[in-house]
């Protein structure tokens, strides 16, 4: 990105949908300032735990708002980031928002795992975290349709962003993808609060069930791997970059 974009430690960044700061920490150091949007307080107060490292909390701000209530008098930026977030969004306002909120020449970046990849285990010292029980596990326990958050997703996770941005008068896209493939241990500890993270499986989810539930997943992944270990494969990353060019909106 820093090279795409030519960032040289100036300019502001908004990370749209931020949660523990994960994205905006990382590219802390190639602007002035970096600002967190995430509705979730928890969210929020940890990003800012990860950022109280010398270099970066002087200029983070982090900031507890839905994307739709955007701008909210946060000013204008060179660089907008949603790393798996947009889909939660209101998109068709959100992306149009944010279009307004960059100066001219700015940059929409949309940042996921490359979903067309089947990473396995080849090679790798323990078994695969088994996701297919596990999802089935969470069926069993909230029923076939998928939940998300306080909602359900009938369809599945909206597609169609390239519609979106074009529509909100974005240009692009530009493709990047960053290998992944590197090796990953992961406990039974680490797999659980994977679960537990996911809008799918939160916790509140499982109202009065959710310590059975958790039994049940703890059992399934012993008798998967009676190590207590397991070995993934860092997904690749795939980046879109959309332009906003210099004309009025």
């Amino acid at each position: 990105l820093a090279e795409e974009l030519r960032l040289d430690g100036r300019g502001r960044l908004i990370d749209v949908g931020c949660g523990p700061g994960t994205l905006a920490l990382s590219l802390a150091h190639l602007f002035a300032e970096v600002v967190g949007v995430d509705p979730d307080s928890g969210m929020i107060a940890e990003a800012g735990r990860g950022a109280a490292g010398p270099g970066v909390g002087e200029k983070a701000r982090w900031v507890r708002a839905r994307a739709e209530a955007l701008p909210a008098g946060l000013g204008t930026f060179a660089v907008a980031t949603f790393g798996q977030s947009f889909h939660w969004m209101d998109r068709d306002l959100v992306a149009a928002t944010v279009r307004d909120m960059l100066r001219p020449g700015g940059a929409l970046v949309h940042i996921s795992d490359l979903k067309t990849e089947e990473p396995t285990v080849d090679g790798l010292p323990h078994p695969a975290v088994p996701y297919a029980a596990v999802d089935g596990l969470v069926k069993q326990y909230l029923g076939p349709v998928r939940r998300a958050g306080r909602g359900v997703l009938t369809q599945g996770t909206p597609g169609g962003e390239a519609d979106v941005f074009a529509r909100a008068g974005f240009s692009g896209p530009r493709r990047l993808v960053v290998p992944g493939g590197q090796a990953l241990e992961r406990t039974v500890d680490d797999v659980v609060a994977w679960v537990f993270s996911m809008s799918f499986s939160a916790p509140h989810l499982f109202e009065g069930r959710r310590d059975g539930f958790e039994e049940d997943l703890r059992r399934l992944l012993r008798n998967a791997s009676p190590s207590g270990l397991f070995s993934e494969r860092g997904p690749s990353t795939e980046v879109f970059v959309w332009r906003k060019d210099g004309a009025a909106h």
